[in-house]
């Protein structure tokens, strides 16, 4: 019987055998198959390879394996899987020709199925390949979008963070082993320096010498223990080495694959000015209701001694010495009765009368009305007056109160027949448009102990004075939406100076 014979007769005996010897003994994903499955796959590959070994028809064996490639590859078998169910068709058929043929026939019938399973093992495994190198590339290539626009995403919304960080108006850094590694814009103007400057520098550099040993505290804290106080107040060091009020809130992240604090800092500045001056209005009402009752309790009586000494006067028993002690007695009781006067008008509320007023000449009135005094202590009057000047719009009245009051302090202060009062007015340009008044003198001056609180009511050194007359003058130019200042001048000397808002 020829090699056509053998196959026709035993076909169903082989695929038999082929589908039994699959289903156990190849793999658990063959074993997963159904017999029918199988079935259906071995028939068409047997007589695929019928056609081979017979006819050398090999297309039958590309469509099978191109089939067969793409069945299995989505399947999950293995390349090996598929080459030991290949090469089971070898062992079943190698027992049947045994028995049906021999010598040169058995040999020559060996050599072409030796042929066939070989080039049919080599196509699957070629084209197993091809298709696992192309589900690999487009792998890869869903993976490369995929990273791509996770990248484009990351850096659209690393951009949007940068943007909203540099927009925002409180100070963002990042302090990472005490040094600062990122700062948005806010911070380096809070700070007066630029962003070259600020990268790179220790984070001590930008705290004030009185709060740097609380602040490495919280720092050191927080980087070692993990914890510490997320929000406190501290004074920042400006560049030109003002120290300024600042609140900070802190948290610890991870920053560039590393542990670092980032904080967000706020200038407070003006929130503390404002609560000092809640502070003092709420001060000054108290003390305004405790002068007013003793005021008007020491008035009368006052009122009561000066009229019974004045009336002791008019008479003739007494002269000589008992007049001149009558007399100093009054002057004294008019002095408390001028004190009383000051504290009653301290302690009531003030109507302001706003008009636009030239400052120079105000100033030029209240020079006059104290021409007397100056006289008499023989003092210079330096006058720098700009000649185009805007206008103020002041209470007139108040304001000229304000400017005789810190004339009278120095002139109170400077020696007699040595004095020399320089009174100056500046237009300050800027954010806000301001009038700068300066009086400077070379008396006295006043202490450094004693500066913080020479504008508080019934602060004085002087001996005979009340410790309103400045505290009045700060009251009515803050009432004016304007600053007043007090600085020593050395060798000697003390400068009083104070701004408002130009028309």
């Amino acid at each position: 019987m020829d090699l056509a014979g053998i196959l026709t007769v035993h076909r169903n005996e082989v695929v038999k055998e082929w589908i039994r010897r699959l289903h156990g003994e190849v793999s658990p994903a063959y074993s997963a198959q159904s017999v029918e499955v199988l079935y259906e796959t071995v028939s068409v590959i047997a007589d695929a390879n019928f056609a081979a070994l017979i006819n050398d028809d090999f297309s039958g064996l590309d469509d099978f394996v191109e089939r067969i490639g793409k069945i299995r590859s989505r399947a999950g078998f293995s390349l090996s899987d598929v080459q030991k169910a290949f090469e089971l068709y070898r062992t079943i058929i190698l027992r049947i020709l045994g028995k049906e043929l021999e010598g040169p026939l058995l040999i020559d019938t060996i050599e072409r199925l030796n042929f066939c399973l070989s080039y049919t093992i080599h196509s699957f495994s070629d084209y197993f390949q091809a298709l696992s190198e192309q589900e690999i590339r487009k792998y890869a290539q869903a993976l490369e979008a995929k990273v791509a626009e996770r990248t484009k995403e990351l850096a659209e919304s690393e951009a949007k963070y940068r943007t909203l960080v540099e927009e925002i108006h409180d100070g963002y850094f990042v302090n990472q082993k005490g040094r600062i590694a990122f700062a948005n814009k806010a911070f380096c103007i809070m700070h007066g320096y630029t962003l070259t400057e600020v990268i790179g520098r220790p984070y001590t550099d930008f705290v004030a010498s009185e709060s740097l040993d609380e602040v490495r505290r919280f720092y050191e804290k927080r980087v070692a223990e993990g914890r510490a106080k997320e929000h406190y107040v501290y004074f920042r060091l400006h560049k030109n080495g003002t120290a300024l009020p600042t609140e900070n809130r802190v948290a610890l992240t991870f920053y560039e694959g590393d542990v670092a604090a980032i904080g967000i800092c706020r200038d407070i500045t003006e929130r503390m000015q404002v609560e000092k001056r809640i502070r003092e209005a709420e001060s000054l009402a108290r003390i305004g209701h405790l002068t007013t009752s003793l005021a008007h309790e020491i008035r009368n009586p006052l009122s009561a001694a000066k009229m019974s000494i004045q009336m002791l006067l008019k008479n003739p028993a007494f002269q000589g010495n008992e007049a001149r002690r009558l007399e100093i007695l009054e002057k004294e009781i008019s002095r408390l009765d001028k004190i009383v006067t000051e504290m009653l008008d301290f302690a009531k509320p003030v109507k302001y009368d706003f008009r636009p007023t030239s400052m120079t000449e105000l100033l030029g009135a209240c020079l006059e009305a104290l021409e007397t005094k100056i006289t008499e202590k023989g003092i210079a009057i330096k006058k720098i007056f700009p000649k185009r000047l805007p206008d103020v719009v002041v209470d007139q009245e108040k304001m000229e109160q304000a400017a005789i009051n810190l004339l009278l302090n120095s002139i109170e202060a400077v020696d007699t027949g040595d004095g020399i009062i320089r009174v100056a007015v500046k237009h300050q340009k800027g954010p806000r448009n301001l009038l700068r008044v300066e009086i400077r003198d070379n008396g006295y001056g006043v202490g450094e102990e004693d500066l913080p609180y020479i504008f508080d009511p019934f602060y004085s050194k002087k001996v005979k004075g009340t410790g309103l007359g400045l505290a009045n003058a700060k009251r009515i130019v803050e009432a004016h939406g304007g600053s007043i200042q007090a600085l020593p001048v050395h060798p000697r000397g003390m400068s009083m100076s104070f701004t408002v808002p130009a028309a």
